[in-house]
């Protein structure tokens, strides 16, 4: 789905599911104006704009970016959904099984996800896919088929909706909206785009991730660089690294031609000299 500006609201997730930007409020300006409301109305260039935010994302002034929110529908699996819902800094509203149908609408994975269990993590799958993936496939689909032709049966005697979807597998779909500001949608996105999230719940942030930084670009060029491809080091770990750097740093001209600001570059050598 395109709006006129030529902006991509829409993305479809795995096989039955969707994101869609329902609406927004604010973008980039909206976090430099709720940052500047101590220095009077009106913003800056672009630029000193972007430096702005960069600096606000880097030094984690948290509270501007809560100045931007942003309305999702989503059509996820119930498995994935209840991954989702323990980010309890949104506001939700699904599809309710109480009043309603529950479609008949289930998740098949694709061949490639039939993984065995990860001998690392005990809550992932492997790299090592499994043998007989047609075969797990085929005994998924005839379970599905077969519990909402039950739940189907239980509906037509007049049984309550609430009681005849009990049965029904974590498979099924379901569909909300959610509506979440944007430091607490980044920190979602910081858990979810990461490797080692379970790759259906990745598929709705990549989708997500892909929508607002049509959105708010800057302030999300500034969440990648100092947040989602940034590392984290314990204090032992700087210990440690205290053996390993060379304090003998680049020049100013070549830590530029990397990205770094002028005042990212005095930062940067301060934390060198701290370690």
């Amino acid at each position: 789905m395109e709006n006129n500006n030529n902006l991509v609201l829409e993305y479809k997730c795995l096989d039955h599911g969707f994101v869609r930007l329902v609406d927004w409020m604010g973008d980039d300006s909206s976090i430099v104006q709720a940052a500047r409301v101590s220095y009077g109305k009106g913003t800056k260039s672009v630029s000193e704009d972007t430096a702005l935010i960069r600096y606000l994302m880097r030094h984690l002034h948290t509270s501007p970016f809560e100045m931007v929110e942003f309305k999702f529908h989503v059509k996820l699996p119930i498995f994935v959904a209840r991954q989702w819902i323990r980010h309890r800094t949104a506001n939700v509203n699904e599809y309710s099984g109480r009043y309603s149908e529950m479609p008949d609408e289930f998740y098949i994975p694709e061949p490639e996800q039939l993984r065995l269990q990860s001998t690392l993590n005990k809550q992932g799958r492997g790299e090592a896919s499994i043998d007989n993936s047609s075969d797990v496939i085929a005994r998924m689909k005839l379970t599905q088929d077969k519990l909402f032709r039950e739940y189907s049966e239980l509906l037509s005697t007049g049984l309550a909706r609430e009681i005849a979807r009990i049965n029904l597998p974590l498979s099924n779909y379901t569909e909300w909206y959610w509506k979440i500001d944007l430091h607490n949608l980044f920190h979602f996105l910081r858990l979810r785009l990461d490797s080692h999230a379970q790759y259906e719940i990745r598929v709705y942030a990549e989708a997500i991730s892909k929508i607002i930084k049509q959105i708010v670009p800057i302030a999300y060029q500034a969440f990648e660089d100092y947040t989602l491809k940034s590392i984290r080091f314990s204090r032992n770990e700087l210990n440690a690294l205290k053996l390993l750097i060379n304090k003998d740093l680049p020049s100013d001209e070549r830590l530029s031609e990397l990205g770094l600001s002028k005042r990212e570059i005095q930062e940067f050598k301060e934390k060198i000299n701290e370690i």
